[in-house]
């Protein structure tokens, strides 16, 4: 037997999601659009921000959805490919800027191990 490790996202499911909770999935399905709608900024440029978002949180869901929702507002392959790499260097720029953090922690304990440009420990 076979399965997917994440199920397709069905109208079924979008229904009994509904009919679980309706006034929060109204609710939901009013923020979403209001989001999404235009304002300062248009809504390709949303769509392309909630691709690049959608790649740090990973969601397959999520991924595919405004990919799809980003090329019919007229987003390009390569806006796209740009805007999942703005992703990755953000998601990657949050372990560079955090090592602040360890280095504080290694000030604070005292350690002060450097290593010299020619790769010996001073």
């Amino acid at each position: 037997m076979s399965h997917d490790l994440f199920p397709a996202a069905t109208a079924e499911v979008a229904r009994h999601r509904a009919e679980l909770a309706p006034e929060i999935n109204d609710a939901w399905n009013a923020f979403s659009k209001a989001v999404f709608s235009p304002g300062a900024l248009d809504e390709k440029t949303k769509q392309l921000i909630a691709v690049a978002v959608a790649h740090t949180t990973q969601c397959p869901y999520c991924i595919s959805g405004h990919t799809k929702l980003a090329a019919r507002k007229g987003a390009s392959q390569q806006e796209i490919m740009e805007a999942i790499w703005v992703a990755a260097e953000m998601r990657a720029g949050g372990a560079y800027a955090h090592s602040t953090i360890a280095l504080d922690v290694l000030d604070r304990m005292g350690t002060h191990s450097h290593t010299a440009p020619n790769g010996s420990s001073s």
